[in-house]
């Protein structure tokens, strides 16, 4: 009887402790429930939904009904959430590379030796990106319509004339340019935090063994970042298939630019001026679906190469 009690009192100490990880995370899931979970579940659900007239009479009853998938064949066959999708393709083959390539060549400069005022530089690439995309997009608009930007009044008085950035081919240029404007700052960091854990031996070696700058840059940091390359590309692509926030500020200062220009506006028309719901729910989880088998399948690619994992 003598070691029942230290064991007995020994229980609910345990099962406190086991609890304790749940009451923890509990905050955190709660918020992962009702503003992720529920949503999606709720989104999966309203585009099995639709809406049929019945009844007699010359109108009939607007109903809400199952449909099963023709919201999605709807969405699939859609005219302009298709043309979404190729004028979202030619953007993100100019916002990605140009980001990335930007990033990477910043991160590599601000970890060169020789490089000055290191601390001013990173502050003033890293900038950008705290500027919200609405007032980016607003900024960036003022400088290409031909009436307020400097850039026209510079071309009108050499005598050719004013740029067309929000009209043509270069639309997408102008576009994209916010974007890389406002993403190079963010990736940037990401990349010059995993050259700072370069052990600075490895670097000291190659520079020994008579490599330039260049060459260590090439072939010693580069490999060696690959990782973060990975992630800060599977970031680039994910914001390019969410791109809404830069063209919808646009819109109002050209007619190049539709209500349907990229598949988040489409969704978007159809939910609120057009009432359709379930159209733009089913839309919405494709996109979603979509989203993530790209991401998928970038990580399966890129996973021996970058982490070493088969």
């Amino acid at each position: 009887m003598a070691t029942a009690r230290p064991v007995a009192a020994a229980a609910p100490v345990r099962r406190r402790r086991s609890l304790a990880p749940y009451l923890f995370m509990s905050p955190g899931l709660v918020l992962f429930v009702a503003f992720l979970l529920v949503p999606m579940c709720y989104a999966l659900w309203l585009s099995l939904r639709g809406f049929r007239v019945s009844g007699p009479g010359p109108f009939g009853v607007r109903e809400e009904t199952f449909v099963g998938l023709d919201n999605y064949v709807a969405a699939v066959t859609s005219r302009d959430f298709l043309e979404g999708f190729g004028r979202l393709a030619v953007y993100g083959l100019i916002a990605v590379p140009l980001t990335l390539g930007l990033a990477l060549l910043f991160a590599l400069l601000l970890d060169a030796t020789t490089t000055r005022a290191k601390r001013f530089s990173r502050t003033a690439i890293f900038v950008p990106y705290a500027v919200p995309g609405v007032i980016a997009s607003l900024l960036w608009g003022f400088l290409y319509l031909p009436t307020t930007s400097p850039f026209s009044d510079v071309t009108q008085a050499l005598g050719l004339g004013t740029i067309p950035f929000l009209s043509g081919t270069s639309l997408y240029g102008s576009v994209a340019n916010i974007a890389i404007w406002g993403g190079v700052g963010f990736n940037m960091i990401i990349i010059y935090t995993s050259l700072r854990g370069i052990p600075v031996e490895i670097q000291e070696a190659a520079r020994i063994d008579g490599a330039s700058e260049l060459q260590v840059a090439l072939r010693v940091k580069v490999p060696l970042v690959v990782p973060a390359l990975v992630l800060t590309g599977l970031f680039a692509l994910i914001g390019t298939l969410q791109v809404y926030g830069e063209p919808t500020t646009l819109q109002p200062m050209t007619t190049s630019i539709s209500q349907t220009w990229v598949p988040l506006m489409t969704i978007y028309r159809d939910a609120f001026t057009r009432d359709d719901l379930p159209l733009a729910a089913a839309a919405s989880v494709l996109l979603a679906v979509g989203t993530l088998v790209v991401s998928v399948l970038l990580l399966r690619t890129t996973q021996r190469r970058a982490f070493g994992e088969g």
